[in-house]
């Protein structure tokens, strides 16, 4: 298994766990982290897809499920809990682009 499927697979797994528990210690701190992780390996002619999904569920996507009843609240917290993983690739990505375009020549 890949370094980036492992990465891939754990902020899933930390998002439905800060989803269902939401008083984990510190959860919001280890998805940002592990969101950084998932930005490092986002592949180029993914990186649209990447902003697009950040874009759509942080204007409030994310919350539309809440109505549903009782699933709804914890989908819709699953559902930010990966904005937030997803927001943090993004911020990486950002990163990396700059990176390449100042190094570049």
């Amino acid at each position: 298994m890949s370094p980036a499927r492992i990465v891939y697979i754990v902020g899933i797994v930390l998002v439905v766990a800060t989803g269902l528990i939401p008083q984990i210690p510190a959860a919001d701190l280890l998805v940002a982290l592990v969101g950084l992780a998932v930005g490092w390996f986002v592949a180029a002619e993914d990186r649209a897809n990447l902003f697009l999904t950040v874009i759509v569920l942080g204007s409030g996507a994310a919350l539309a499920l809440d109505e549903i009843p009782v699933i709804g609240t914890y989908v819709s917290e699953i559902l930010s809990d990966l904005t937030a993983l997803l927001a943090a690739a993004a911020v990486t990505v950002i990163v990396m682009v700059i990176k390449d375009r100042l190094l570049s020549e």
